[in-house]
């Protein structure tokens, strides 16, 4: 009986741990990433991107007092990191495009319009197209992509 309840309890650990050790993995290696291209586009004091935040495959940063922002897009189909320079810039917004008369979101953008230029600077957000769980995600990626456009805005306005 007690070798029985032995055996269960390694076989019940072994099934809890393989798991948080695969999860705990790829979190360290999503780390290394981020911290790869921060060091890309502020190789001195990649720190000074100080808020950081994942959701669904994207990853956005900025830097507050330096005024730059990053968006990294880890999708599997189309990997990609945009910087911008929040000084050259006058104005954000979130551009939705939605399936003719339906409530479908199939992409959020974010537009950015340079000051001197008057020139928009899009760069896209989600894509329905890409993604995997529809809907569900496209109302997460919504709310997410409306947080950070107003920590945007609040940095553009500086």
């Amino acid at each position: 009986m007690e070798t029985s309840v032995t055996i269960i309890g390694i076989v019940i650990a072994i099934i809890v741990a393989v798991p948080i050790y695969f999860s705990a993995r790829s979190s360290a290696a999503n780390k290394s990433k981020i911290l790869n291209i921060k060091k890309k586009f502020n190789p001195t004091y990649p720190e000074d991107f100080d808020l950081t935040e994942s959701q669904s495959n994207k990853t956005l940063t900025i830097d507050q007092k330096g005024r730059k922002f990053i968006l990294m897009n880890f999708n599997p189909n189309q990997q990609e990191s945009i910087h911008l320079d929040l000084k050259s810039v006058s104005s954000c917004k979130l551009v939705l495009t939605t399936d003719g008369n339906s409530d479908t979101i199939l992409k959020i953008d974010f537009e950015f319009q340079e000051k001197e230029t008057a020139k928009k600077i899009t760069i896209p957000f989600y894509d329905f197209d890409d993604d995997r769980i529809k809907q569900i995600s496209a109302y997460q990626d919504h709310l997410f992509a409306k947080k950070w456009l107003k920590i945007i805005q609040d940095s553009i306005s500086r």
